[in-house]
């Protein structure tokens, strides 16, 4: 498995390219409104406290995605074709056997979690295993521990605290010029009205800017994952029907959630057959059609 994941390191590079102008961005903010407030210590708190949300989401990240999912514990005992599917998969990819999850939610889909290889989790709906046939599924598995194999928890996770963390800042800020706290502490020259506007545009444009490089990376996983799971299985075919399938089924699903939507192997949201360019922006996965094309388009 280590010479599917070489294979797509250029891709890896460039997703921790844009993985790193997150900080990029904390630290600008961090550093502006150090200024307009006067304040160097703004910039060591925004490093610090974004840093610190990020370690303490990312160890417990797994916990909280199958609380929010209501997931429960499968063995092979109670699940023998997924424990066997996942078993035989995780040894040709040469990873550690992930907990097994099964949610009771009839719409299919499937997400993977955990902090690395070693804590992983996989998670699956019930309808996913009433609906696909054992090679679709394979696929589906097979594009879950890509993510795990690929790492992808560590950046989905941090990506989410960032952006959370970007808003949050742009909002202290906003509130803060709303009430006017900042006119007595902000230097008296031309520079603490520039430095004011600076802060002004950043607390608007860092928000929007994050997310869409939040989401960016999210669909750059989704294609990372879809190549080397049909790598894994060696059979593309599998997992582009599944996508088929699942794309097709208009239900919404009752444990998605915005907050947790980019972890599901399908948007769960992703219903509508078009969509405008602008809203193809804030997609936390690539359309559908694409990554089907993308796999049929492979030679393994």
């Amino acid at each position: 498995m280590a010479s599917l994941y070489t294979n797509q390191s250029a891709n890896i590079r460039k997703t921790w390219l844009l993985f790193t102008l997150f900080f990029g961005i904390v630290i600008g903010i961090g550093w502006i409104f150090g200024q307009v407030y006067n304040s160097p210590g703004i910039l060591v708190f925004a490093v610090f406290f974004s840093s610190i949300m990020t370690i303490t989401s990312y160890w417990y990240s797994d916990k909280i995605v199958l609380r929010m999912t209501h997931a429960r514990p499968v063995t092979r005992e109670n699940a023998r074709e997924l424990y066997n599917i996942v078993e035989n998969l995780c040894i040709t990819a040469g990873l550690p056997v992930p907990k097994i999850y099964i949610i009771d939610e009839p719409v299919p889909n499937a997400f993977a979690t955990g902090r690395n290889p070693k804590h992983a989790v996989v998670a699956v709906t019930s309808g996913l295993m009433e609906r696909l046939d054992r090679s679709e599924l394979e696929g589906v598995i097979a594009h879950e521990l890509a993510h795990i194999g690929n790492r992808d928890m560590l950046v989905s996770t941090v990506a989410i605290i960032l952006v959370g963390f970007i808003s949050l800042l742009a909002d202290m800020f906003m509130r803060s010029l709303w009430w006017g706290r900042i006119g007595n502490q902000r230097n008296n020259n031309k520079n603490g009205g520039i430095l004011i506007l600076i802060g002004v545009a950043l607390s608007i444009l860092a928000p929007i800017s994050a997310m869409l490089l939040q989401l960016a990376i999210s669909r750059k996983r989704e294609y990372l994952a879809d190549a080397t799971g049909a790598l894994l299985t060696r059979y593309p075919e599998g997992l582009a029907t599944a996508l088929e399938k699942i794309s097709r089924d208009p239900r919404p699903m009752r444990f998605a959630s915005n907050t947790n939507s980019h972890l599901w192997f399908d948007d769960p949201f992703d219903h509508k057959p078009k969509k405008p360019f602008l809203h193809g922006l804030f997609l936390t996965h690539p359309p559908v059609e694409k990554r089907i094309a993308a796999l049929r388009g492979m030679k393994v």
